[in-house]
């Protein structure tokens, strides 16, 4: 049970609607609402002994040895059915540390999240790759439990999750969901994905690709039958198949990229930017594999990857820019605000006046 003091901090993130609580020491407790840092000046700056303190109370006995050991650990928390949180506990200059990230009850519909509705297929596809893709926090877990979340309202699959940790939590309605936990229900991601195979499973969700065993093993998967949702922490799609072809040695890339051609039907690769009505609204940059996209992955053309994005709007594709752009012009977001998270600033500033 958590002390009464991080009971109270809980509620507090709940009830002022923050994305993550931040405990450090020699500072108050601070929340991230609508991502700005929010220092909680009223409260008690944080002491070794206090920080141990609470932390320990949100842990077992085994998580505690494991962060003793590693020095730091992921693991999940539900409070009473009103909140989970997704907890980091670290070390920094020899003193504790805690990043908490609070994750809404209730799963959201891709439209609920402002999100295009052309990710809709990737729900309604039964074999394949799909990335979702950004820097950490700007919503990969929200909207990877959207589309899962869609199939299982809408179709009788058996889906199989592998995560570190489980974030959000599915209610089973036409499909079986299977979630599975790192060190919890299984060693790792790679061990848990060539067990699916073993599973029968019909959609492979995969909170993270860390390695490139697991990497092989997701392509795999989307070749042989499956549907595979994955997240990298990379910056475009472009930069998404580099990493995946640049993570294996040269004498494997021709074969990764010729299973990546064949096998992927999209990647997303999303920003949550903070809205002048207040809150975050997202910006994404969507590319749906086509032929012209699949012979540029496999002809080793990565770098063309964005032309094709930029000039293939009929079929749903949009570049981050232009994404940006949209809603700088609708005066949902501020121009600064847009640039901050463009790759491109001097094109941004060209879309958004035209």
């Amino acid at each position: 049970m958590p002390s009464n003091t991080m009971q109270e901090l809980l509620e507090l993130t709940v009830k002022e609607r923050a994305s993550d609580l931040h405990l450090s020491l020699g500072h108050p407790p601070v929340l991230r609402i609508s991502g700005r840092l929010v220092p909680l000046i009223k409260k008690k700056v944080m002491t070794e002994e206090l920080l141990r303190e609470l932390a320990t109370s949100l842990m077992t006995e085994e998580q505690v040895a494991r962060l003793e050991k590693e020095k730091e650990i992921d693991f999940s928390f539900n409070m009473e059915d009103k909140a989970r949180f997704r907890i980091n506990v670290f070390y920094q200059r020899g003193s504790l540390s805690m990043a908490l990230r609070l994750i809404p009850k209730k799963i959201q519909t891709l439209e609920e999240l402002r999100l295009p509705p052309v990710l809709h297929k990737f729900a309604t596809a039964h074999q394949g790759f799909v990335l979702i893709t950004g820097p950490s926090s700007h919503g990969k877990s929200t909207t990877l439990a959207a589309l899962v979340d869609e199939i299982n309202h809408t179709r009788a699959d058996h889906i199989i999750t592998i995560e570190d940790p489980i974030e959000y939590v599915f209610e089973d309605d036409k499909s079986i969901i299977d979630q599975r936990e790192v060190y919890q229900d299984t060693e790792s991601f790679k061990k848990a994905l060539r067990a699916t195979f073993r599973q029968d499973p019909d959609v492979i969700m995969v909170g993270e690709m860390r390695d490139p065993e697991t990497i092989a093993t997701a392509i795999t998967a989307a070749e042989t039958g499956h549907l595979v949702l994955a997240t990298l922490h990379t910056n475009s799609a472009s930069q998404s198949i580099h990493r995946i072809v640049d993570s294996f040695p040269p004498e494997q890339q021709i074969q990764v990229r010729a299973q990546l051609s064949g096998s992927l039907l999209g990647v997303v690769s999303q920003r949550l930017v903070p809205s002048i009505r207040g809150g975050l609204v997202p910006a994404a940059e969507i590319m749906m594999s086509n032929p012209a996209v699949a012979n540029l992955i496999r002809e080793n053309k990565i770098h063309e990857l964005p032309l094709v994005i930029e000039t293939s709007a009929e079929v749903g594709m949009i570049s981050l820019n232009r994404a940006l752009a949209n809603l700088v012009r609708s005066k949902t977001i501020t121009l600064e605000n847009a640039l901050t998270y463009s790759l491109n600033p001097s094109e941004l500033r060209t879309l958004s006046r035209n």
